[in-house]
């Protein structure tokens, strides 16, 4: 029987996948252990959204053939998914953007099916107007059962992305507060690791560290789509590393070579360009 009082949640992981590796689908099942072993908890649906070409890592092939291969890792998955919609933009999107796209679809879908229920909405800030002759009030939170809040969206990332942000210029300040503050994050890291000492070096960090989940990852797992791109330049196996599916999609469309690996040499990464040149006005 479902517990009203758990507060789902959907897990959203943003990056190059270049390429998808069995690591990036490690991460979700651990968040989903670590949030459903607390008791408050259902983790509902977990998200990858791939980043755009526009974001000029070096190293990064078409945003095509990383979506497709993500599809691929995650078609006998029940629950994670693969979103296009931020590799499709022309522009490099901040991630903050991203979260709020995927939060402002569960908004839209929580309203959708309110009005087919017949419920009204429970949250402020919705765009659906009480029709005239509605003689009931909006009903409170909590004052129905049925009624049930909009799931959180909370970024799911690995220490290393919680750390890239004291990287000059590659975040914003005003969006890491927002993230860490209004969405919140589940980062896994390595037993051991320096971030607790990094949230506690971050005044923004420290202030919301309670919404802040760390995971601890005991079964080490040192895999990376930087090793796996190096493996296959040097014509050497990487088996059990990725998803079978997706190492014959590799094989069959020779994606990683040195030349692949030359794209976007010696240009300046998305972020740094946007945020170096904001920073000037």
């Amino acid at each position: 029987m479902e517990d009203p009082d758990k507060t789902e949640v959907v897990l959203l992981a943003c990056g190059s996948f270049n390429p998808i590796t069995n690591m990036h689908l490690r991460l979700f099942e651990l968040a989903k252990d670590y949030f459903h072993e607390t008791g408050k908890y259902k983790v509902i649906k977990g998200i990858i959204s791939p980043v755009g070409d526009a974001y000029k890592k070096k190293g990064l092939i078409s945003a095509n053939h990383r979506v497709t291969m993500a599809k691929l890792a995650t078609k006998n998955s029940d629950w994670v998914e693969v979103d296009d919609w931020e590799s499709s933009q022309s522009e490099w999107l901040e991630t903050l953007k991203v979260l709020r796209y995927h939060h402002q679809k569960l908004l839209s879908a929580d309203a959708t099916n309110s009005l087919h229920n017949a419920i009204p909405l429970t949250k402020p800030g919705r765009k659906r107007k009480q029709e005239p002759n509605r003689h009931d009030p909006v009903k409170k939170k909590n004052q129905s059962p049925d009624i049930k809040s909009v799931p959180q969206v909370k970024l799911l990332c690995g220490s290393d992305m919680l750390e890239s942000f004291g990287i000059p210029n590659l975040w914003k300040l005003e969006d890491i507060t927002e993230i860490v503050k209004n969405y919140g994050l589940v980062c896994i890291s390595r037993a051991g690791s320096s971030v607790q000492k990094f949230i506690y070096e971050s005044d923004i960090l420290w202030r919301h560290k309670n919404n802040i989940h760390l995971v601890e990852e005991w079964i080490t797992n040192d895999i990376s789509s930087t090793k796996i791109r190096r493996a296959l330049r040097r014509g050497q196996s990487i088996r059990y590393l990725v998803p079978d599916v997706v190492q014959a999609y590799i094989e069959k469309n020779n994606l990683y070579s040195p030349e692949s690996e030359d794209r976007n040499a010696g240009v300046v990464l998305a972020p740094l360009q946007k945020h170096a040149s904001d920073s000037k006005n």
